[in-house]
Formats: C-alpha cells, sequence, structure tokens
C-alpha cells in the first residue's frame, strides 16, 4: 500500500485533474464570442493534457500499491477546485482556469516538498515538478491572454 500520505497527495492530484478535464470540455463547447477559435483549440489541447496527468498519477499510485479515486463522487469530495457552473464569458473561463492553476501549482509545491522530506519518495516528487511546470507555463500564458 502506498504510504498513507503518498497516497492522499495522489488522489487529490487525480481529482483535481478530472474536474478539471470536465470543467475543459465544458468551456471547450461552450465557449463563444470573437476568441472563439483561440479558446476552442487552446481548451481542447489544456483537457487532452489533463487526460494525460490523471493516467500517469492513477498509475503512479497503482505502482505504489494505492487505489486512485475512480467516481466522480469521489472526485468532487477530494477535489479542492471546483467544476464549472453556469453560463461564463470566455474572460471569464480564462479568470476560472487562471485561479485553478494556481490551486494546483501551489498545491504541487508544498506536495513536492512533502514528498521530498516527509515521504522519502522522490520518484512521485519528479513526476508532480514536471506537472508544475506544465501548470506554471499555461497559467503564465492564460495570464498575457487577458493582459495581466
Amino acid at each position: 500500500m502506498a504510504h498513507k500520505q503518498t497516497s492522499e497527495i495522489l488522489n487529490r492530484h487525480v481529482s483535481n485533474w478530472n474536474i478539471m478535464f470536465v470543467k475543459l470540455h465544458n468551456y471547450h463547447w461552450n465557449v463563444k464570442g470573437h476568441h472563439f477559435f483561440t479558446l476552442h483549440e487552446k481548451f481542447e489541447e489544456l483537457y487532452n493534457e489533463s487526460a494525460e496527468h490523471i493516467d500517469e498519477l492513477a498509475e503512479r499510485l497503482l505502482a505504489l500499491k494505492g487505489r486512485p479515486a475512480a467516481t466522480m463522487k469521489q472526485y468532487l469530495e477530494i477535489a479542492t477546485i471546483e467544476e464549472a457552473d453556469g453560463e461564463k464569458t470566455s474572460d471569464e473561463m480564462v479568470h476560472a482556469l487562471i485561479d485553478d492553476f494556481t490551486t494546483i501549482s501551489d498545491e504541487l509545491k508544498r506536495d513536492i516538498e512533502t514528498l521530498e522530506d516527509d515521504a522519502d519518495d522522490e520518484a512521485t516528487a519528479d513526476m508532480l515538478i514536471a506537472i508544475r511546470q506544465s501548470v506554471e507555463k499555461h497559467r503564465w500564458m492564460l495570464r498575457a491572454f487577458v493582459g495581466e
């Protein structure tokens, strides 16, 4: 069985990325306005990347003899980001993603430190470092898109 702390960390990230995956599909299908073509394509890129993160994180948990969360009910209970709600403008969608990426990045930073220092799991920490680098890049690009 994966160390309890590692299992909780990985399941939180599995849950967050599943919520993100669904949210990005929502935005992909419902974006409107003069940024439609740009954002429609970007949201698809992001949900495809989210799917890769989900699989990588869940497989790491399985390799450690843990059990990944695997239902929407579990994701919603565990996740620290919220699912999409109601209609949003394209700018509201981008700002919501910036907020989510900030939350995820902050959690990844703390979790990397925990895995390296307390859980003695450098391999999982290394995986989270790579994910964090991607999240930081997307956050920067989305902030630039809205002029921040």
